[in-house]
């Protein structure tokens, strides 16, 4: 039996060569009956209708209150498919919205629960949609870290901050890249400022607003007003959330759960590489899964892993050789990889 830690993906992951994946891979035509049921009483287009467009579309695919749908069922869908007679999974984790999809994967919330969460966290960024973010990154390219380069990163951010009008904080922390939150001053500021590298970065991310800044508490109130305590319940898997914290089955306290969830994860700084950390160090998987959408997930994850010094990773190279000889990465929406889960 191999242990896993699955790591569910945030927003940013249905592109353009996800459209249909649904279609192609969703395990349970009565669940997605059911979660188009839940989008259509909110005026909503369905997924289906969405999955099935005949070609994609940034500006309607990509918006918060249809990309998080999207998100959470393909992954949720993908955590289903998992073969559990070969697969144990031990933990579960996430990166941002990804929170929402590991509390329903590791059964803090039932599957319809997980998607009202994520559909109405989606729905309420987009229809406040305040600031942005951009992505920078720290490590070389050979993904050794560079921990000065970091340091002078955040000085400069908080130096930003700082400036009258100003906004601009650490909103990821996702293995090499910082996932940078602020107001059109403050990512304007750092995009002019900072030396350009790997030939796009600074990257400002389409359809976002600054999730995990302290611009988003009117977001996380709502939230709190929309979505009752009484959607949780004691998870079945240990969940590993923003902060490296573990959440245990039996003796979670669901009032801290749910302010957390509400509250703490959407307007402070969510700690990827901390959560992927304790999830090495404290469970020891066999292999990480992350179920799609997408593909790029996988390097943060390879990354942080890196920072971790999990079984003595230190840089791209030495990633791939490990990967090659007993791999510790598997990537669901990689069409060669997924045939090792399911």
């Amino acid at each position: 039996m191999t242990t896993a830690v699955i790591v569910c993906p945030g927003r940013g992951t249905y592109n353009r060569s996800e459209l249909g994946y649904l279609d192609r891979n969703f395990p349970d035509a009565a669940l997605l009956d059911r979660f188009d049921a839940l989008r259509r009483e909110a005026g909503q287009d369905s997924l289906t209708a969405l999955d099935g467009a005949a070609q994609f579309s940034a500006s309607t695919h990509g918006r918060g209150d249809n990309a998080s749908a999207l998100i959470y069922a393909a992954s949720y869908g993908d955590v289903l498919s998992i073969d559990r007679d070969r697969i144990e999974i031990v933990a579960v984790t996430g990166n941002s919205m990804g929170w929402y999809t590991a509390l329903a994967c590791g059964g803090a919330l039932t599957a319809d629960a997980g998607f009202r969460v994520s559909n109405t966290m989606g729905t309420l960024m987009q229809e406040a949609r305040i600031g942005g973010q951009t992505v920078y990154p720290w490590m070389e390219d050979n993904w050794r870290p560079l921990p000065d380069r970091r340091a002078a990163l955040l000085a400069q951010v908080a130096e930003i901050d700082r400036r009258a009008d100003h906004v601009l904080r650490l909103s990821i922390d996702l293995g090499g890249m910082l996932i940078l939150a602020g107001n059109a001053a403050g990512l304007n500021a750092f995009e002019a400022e900072i030396a350009p590298t790997q030939g796009r970065f600074p990257m400002r991310l389409a359809n976002h607003a600054a999730f995990h800044s302290a611009l988003q508490a009117p977001v996380a109130a709502r939230g709190r007003a929309a979505l009752p305590q009484s959607l949780f319940s004691q998870p079945d898997l240990p969940l590993i959330d923003g902060r490296g914290a573990i959440w245990w089955p039996g003796a979670s306290d669901l009032t801290e759960l749910w302010e957390y969830t509400f509250g703490q994860q959407v307007t402070e700084t969510y700690d990827f590489t901390r959560a992927i950390t304790v999830a090495a160090r404290e469970f020891a998987p066999d292999i990480f899964i992350v179920p799609g959408p997408g593909t790029t997930l996988g390097g943060a994850v390879a990354q942080s892993l890196i920072l971790a010094n999990w079984r003595g990773l230190s840089d791209k190279a030495s990633f791939r050789q490990q990967q090659a000889n007993r791999p510790l990465l598997l990537s669901m929406g990689m069409a060669d990889q997924r045939p090792l889960a399911v």
